[in-house]
């Protein structure tokens, strides 16, 4: 696990490697990252939250997500299915409006650990690599906690494939 302060790791604006060719700055450049934990688990599934600020005057989006504490990993949103919340992956990514933020948090958009390699323990940190549209990421590291709040069930749904949110 990569150790860095809390201070460094909230105000870590751009570890980013680019892959623009064009006279644009390239989008990792223009994003900062804050507010960023991790919900502890001892197994399975679990979430990393943030907030993105996007400095430039375009939209930016994040379309992958990545760390080394999990096998994969995906970009969640929860909507209402059938009278119950549901996680399911979100299509096209998560958009950083023009001189906007983006916030990820428990029971909206966040980013989903899936099989996780060993237990998230509290107080730990974690390493998160996001890639964003133009082939540029930026990697930040979110402080583990303690969540209770939504109750939040991070189990698979029927196929294997997509987390269900309980109650």
């Amino acid at each position: 696990m990569i150790a860095l302060t809390a201070a460094a790791a909230i105000s870590m604006t751009a570890a980013a490697c680019s892959s623009s060719t064009d006279s644009a700055a390239a989008e990792a450049d223009s994003v900062t990252v804050g507010n960023q934990w991790i919900k502890a688990a001892d197994a399975g599934m679990s979430a990393a939250f943030a907030d993105f600020t996007n400095r430039s005057d375009h939209e930016i989006r994040i379309v992958e997500a990545t760390s080394p504490a999990s096998a994969r990993m995906e970009i969640h949103e929860v909507i209402e299915a059938n009278g119950s919340r549901v996680m399911r992956p979100k299509a096209g990514g998560l958009v950083i409006p023009a001189h906007g933020s983006a916030a990820l948090k428990p029971g909206g958009d966040h980013l989903m650990f899936i099989d996780l390699k060993a237990p998230l323990r509290t107080g730990t940190q974690t390493p998160i690599t996001v890639k964003f549209a133009d082939g540029t990421s930026t990697t930040f590291t979110g402080q583990v906690r303690d969540f209770a709040g939504n109750q939040e069930n991070y189990a698979p749904t029927g196929d294997g494939s997509t987390p269900a949110h309980g109650g």
